[in-house]
């Protein structure tokens, strides 16, 4: 299959840059992904985070370099990224459990983390529910945006909903929400990430409504274009099943937006829906 090929093609560039800057743009490019979603769907397929895989990867090539040669310490660590032989060794220690000038004696365990491949895994022996929408006007969004560690986001985010419900801001969002609704991408929406991040470590979680004024003090607002949306009626759900399922089998290429999540919808009405941006390729 084409996503298939193209993930494995960025794990060929990845080995043939270690020993460079890699340009996270241009991984994404290869697997013909949006920045906004290429890191999550790589932390999706593989089960670790890409700069997690990278840093595995040159710390495993670097052991090997020093067991090898005589290389000098702070060159191997220049060679790998690192900008100096302390924070060369510290990283070391934390994967290797000892430090690099030891790796070079006989006998002494060290860790070596494989390059991965991906391969076709037989899946959706469960359906999933969707519809498509098209949503042909530039939205404005209004509210507030958060930093959230990507591997804590299902932790984190319920906890700012919950903390919005405590100190108003939620009150605040459905007061000027549903004035004029203009199609179903309405009410109380989370934005996965107002701009693109291709580093995944961090993203910013927006809160917000559409709101067509001037937005309130201290609010920032977001704006999407005229876009068409893949829409899954269970947001937590979706999110485990949207990378490894749906996406390599619908015919759909994710676009350079970001997911949408629904919380609550015209009438004030609970709604737990994920919202993905598509293109036909």
């Amino acid at each position: 299959m084409d996503w298939l090929t193209r993930m494995n093609q960025v794990l060929d560039y990845i080995e043939e840059h270690l020993d460079q800057e890699i340009d996270y743009k241009e991984l994404a490019k290869i697997a013909y992904c949006s920045d906004f979603h290429f890191s999550r769907m790589f932390a999706s397929l593989s089960g670790i985070s890409l700069s997690e895989y990278i840093r595995r990867r040159r710390l495993t090539r670097a052991a090997f370099d020093l067991q090898r040669t005589d290389i000098r310490i702070l060159e191997v660590a220049n060679t790998y990224g690192y900008e100096s032989a302390d924070s060369f060794s510290r990283a070391f220690i934390k994967t290797h459990g000892i430090k690099p000038s030891e790796c070079r004696h006989e006998g002494v365990p060290l860790k070596a983390f494989p390059k991965i491949s991906f391969q076709l895994t037989i899946k959706g022996d469960t359906e999933m529910e969707y519809r498509i929408e098209h949503v042909e006007f530039e939205i404005t969004l209004a509210g507030k945006g958060e930093t959230v560690s990507t591997n804590r986001a299902f932790k984190i985010i319920p906890t700012l909903w919950s903390k919005g419900k405590k100190n108003g801001f939620m009150q605040e969002l459905i007061d000027m929400s549903w004035k004029n609704p203009k199609c179903t991408l309405e009410g109380v929406l989370g934005v996965c990430g107002k701009e693109a991040a291709i580093m995944e470590e961090e993203f910013t979680y927006f809160m917000g409504v559409r709101y067509d004024g001037e937005p309130r003090e201290g609010m920032e607002t977001v704006v999407i274009p005229p876009s068409t949306w893949a829409v899954f009626p269970n947001v937590r759900e979706a999110w485990k099943r949207l990378y490894t399922e749906w996406v390599p089998t619908s015919g759909y290429e994710l676009a350079n937006l970001p997911c949408i999540e629904c919380y609550y919808g015209p009438g004030h009405k609970p709604r737990h829906e994920l919202w993905v941006p598509i293109v036909t390729p």
